[in-house]
């Protein structure tokens, strides 16, 4: 039986259709300059300009660059807007995706492409169909929601979220406005993950008992010492939700910073490589658990003789960070067998599950044709992408979790049908519970 994500889906229609039966969601057709080509009209099967999707970028630091390449290279898409604090990284975007068309479409000057230095810019256009957001982690929920309720589809990087009721409060608006959104947890668009997880589920291994997961751990106070505010960077708007502090480099570096920003070392911004690479990994050990809707019941810190952080599942299966063999990625261990999954490589015990094909009439899992391609099927089809909303907010909440029982320093019960915190007798845990949420900076908040 081939599984679509539990997702319902709606018979496909075209994009313009859509729009007009959803003219409360102001998704109006996007206007573009008369392009004289004829592929740029349609012609030779290419996509006309009138049912291109419009897209808009918000966040433009290194991650958004593979994002911008991806979707200029789509006849189906047109950027249209772009969104950054940092003004020079934007300028040159910007120069970019202008340059790309006006070579594409066989027309100098083009200059059909926006900058914005305010999100809520592109929010308020009603001629963008789509959005791309790829902001600091702590920017993700505010983006997102903001751009749901102006009618938008959404495509959000991972981590998800900064906390668990963010994601409850992100589910509930994409389902509420009817929107399609794709978290970027690109990993289950990969063959070998399928693989490992179909294997998994259909029983390769027998009852799995353990999963380790390696990944890095929480994230650190920031008490790093000020420094001058780059030219272009608005850092107040940078900071946006988040408590204020002074500048520094480590945070968010300029242009002539070759590597990825450190800002997801830091509580204020992100969880620490438990969100980081845990978005990716604990996703994958969701998803061969068969857990995208649910989560373990019980988190226990190391201590009192545990060597790592435990998740408990009500099925009997322990999940632990860390103690793959001193690798990165996802091990399943079973009763008969061992399965062990990272980018690019799939390692089974026996050998060789990986090549017996799995029967017509036994689990299969969604295969994306491509993580980004899968979004703008959906959008078109108006299902739930291989990483919708509430799998992406399942699997950022596993990795809150492991960080607030890092924090908190005990043993956590969870339950994941209220999604809160509960004590052994059943009553909310108010500790916990009270991390569940974090205080925002005055204007911004959740509604």
């Amino acid at each position: 039986m081939k599984q679509k994500n539990h997702q319902s889906t709606s018979r496909a229609i075209g994009r313009r259709d859509f729009i007009k039966r959803t003219a409360g969601w102001s998704l109006a057709a996007a206007a573009f300059p008369a392009i004289i080509p004829g592929s740029a009209l349609g012609a030779d099967g290419a996509t006309a300009p009138s049912e291109r999707l419009t897209l808009g970028f918000v966040g433009m630091g290194k991650q958004m660059g593979g994002h911008l390449d991806t979707f200029l290279r789509r006849p189906s898409c047109q950027i249209v807007a772009l969104c950054d604090v940092e003004a020079k990284r934007l300028k040159l975007r910007q120069e970019k995706a202008n340059a790309h068309y006006a070579k594409r479409d066989d027309k100098p000057g083009y200059n059909g492409v926006a900058a914005y230095g305010d999100f809520r810019e592109i929010a308020g256009r009603d001629d963008i169909d789509a959005v791309v957001i790829a902001t600091p982690d702590h920017w993700h929920t505010l983006v997102s929601i903001a751009m749901i309720e102006s009618g938008k589809d959404v495509y959000c990087e991972k981590p998800l979220t900064l906390t668990i009721n963010g994601g409850k409060a992100l589910v509930r608006a994409t389902r509420a406005y009817g929107r399609v959104f794709q978290t970027g947890s690109q990993q289950r668009s990969s063959r070998e993950f399928r693989i490992a997880c179909e294997l998994v589920r259909n029983g390769r291994i027998g009852k799995v008992h353990t999963v380790h997961v390696n990944v890095g751990g929480p994230p650190a106070e920031c008490y790093l010492p000020a420094e001058p505010v780059p030219d272009g960077l608005d850092w107040n708007f940078w900071l946006g939700p988040a408590p204020f502090r002074p500048y520094n480099s480590d945070i968010a570096p300029g242009l002539d910073f070759d590597g990825w920003p450190n800002f997801r070392a830091y509580r204020d911004y992100s969880g620490g490589g438990m969100t980081d690479w845990g978005a990716h990994h604990f996703d994958i050990a969701q998803w061969g658990l068969g857990m995208d809707e649910s989560g373990p019941v019980e988190i226990l810190p190391p201590g009192d003789g545990l060597e790592f952080l435990t998740y408990k599942y009500a099925n009997g299966v322990v999940m632990y960070h860390g103690g793959a063999r001193g690798k990165a990625g996802v091990e399943f261990i079973g009763d008969k067998g061992k399965v062990w999954v990272n980018r690019g490589y799939l390692e089974t015990d026996p050998a060789g599950l990986e090549n017996e094909p799995i029967r017509p009439d036994e689990i299969h899992l969604y295969e994306s044709p491509g993580h980004h391609d899968d979004w703008l099927d959906c959008i078109k089809t108006r299902s739930r992408p291989i990483c919708d909303v509430a799998i992406g907010h399942r699997s950022a909440t596993v990795c809150h979790l492991g960080n607030i029982a890092y924090w908190i320093k005990r043993p956590l019960g969870w339950d994941p049908a209220k999604e809160v915190f509960v004590t052994s007798a059943g009553e909310p845990d108010v500790d916990g519970n009270r991390l569940l949420q974090r205080p925002m900076r005055a204007p911004w908040k959740l509604t």
